[in-house]
């Protein structure tokens, strides 16, 4: 099986990773963008996430073979690769274990460091939301709205939401699966990890998921990195800033 891909232009190939409970179809007003520059933009669906399959094995590991798997089943030898979040860490590891078919990796906002869990609040809510079964967005919206105060999060939330043959609204991502094991995505690198290839880390100033305590650690990891950092923007700093995190990519991408 393979991952689920749109593909938007062509030329030299981008791949790009999304976060956590995201989708590749968060990166597309970017990816037609950036297609302009002469660029194969591919927005994959990780494994267990949007229209990819689901499946009980999932790690980071795993998840860069996918990327690799795609790749060689599309016959691209080499790609440039952007992730954020989840999708950053599976960069670094691609980055680390297959450095021959990468050529430019760019991080945002994750470190090759574990993390706490932290998602266990909005993964009960999508599953409580998936047993609701309701046939109205609006339902699904009003359900979120008292535990989540933030409008941004309830929209990228609601956006895991698919219609089914019975016209109802269940969750599409395996939200089973996320709850049975957060360390899968909490996991940090190996400290045998390391690779000297070009590698941009865009770093949210009030996001702290990179703190400069992370440097000397990124340091270890990727002694060729470099770090941009972008003020006034949270851990989503693409969508909070969008400006500056585009002229960050396209310098580093030449786009």
């Amino acid at each position: 099986m393979f991952l689920h891909a749109n593909v938007i232009g062509e030329g030299k190939p981008l791949i790009v990773l999304h976060g956590f409970l995201g989708s590749g179809d968060n990166w597309k007003t970017f990816a037609k963008k950036w297609s302009q520059s002469g660029r194969s933009v591919h927005l994959l669906d990780a494994r267990n996430h949007g229209k990819s399959f689901h499946s009980d094995q999932w790690d980071y590991p795993t998840m860069a073979a996918d990327v690799i798997a795609y790749a060689d089943h599309n016959r691209i030898d080499q790609f440039d690769v952007l992730g954020h979040s989840m999708g950053g860490k599976t960069a670094m590891f691609l980055a680390t274990t297959y450095p021959e078919r990468v050529k430019k990796a760019l991080i945002a906002d994750i470190a090759p460091k574990s993390y706490p869990h932290q998602h266990t609040e909005i993964l009960d809510a999508l599953y409580e939301l998936d047993q609701q079964h309701f046939e109205h967005r609006k339902e699904a919206e009003d359900f979120l709205e008292p535990r989540f105060e933030s409008l941004q999060l309830r929209y990228f939330l609601l956006k895991n939401l698919e219609r089914t043959a019975d016209n109802v609204l269940r969750i599409r991502c395996n939200i089973n699966r996320f709850r049975e094991d957060q360390s899968t995505v909490t996991k940090g690198l190996e400290p045998e990890m390391r690779s000297e290839l070009d590698i941009l880390f865009i770093r949210g100033l009030d996001s702290g998921y990179i703190s400069d305590q992370d440097l000397p650690l990124i340091a270890r990891h990727f002694p060729n990195y470099q770090m941009v950092s972008i003020a006034d923007a949270g851990h989503w700093l693409h969508a909070e800033q969008p400006e500056a995190f585009d002229a960050a990519v396209s310098r580093f991408f030449d786009l």
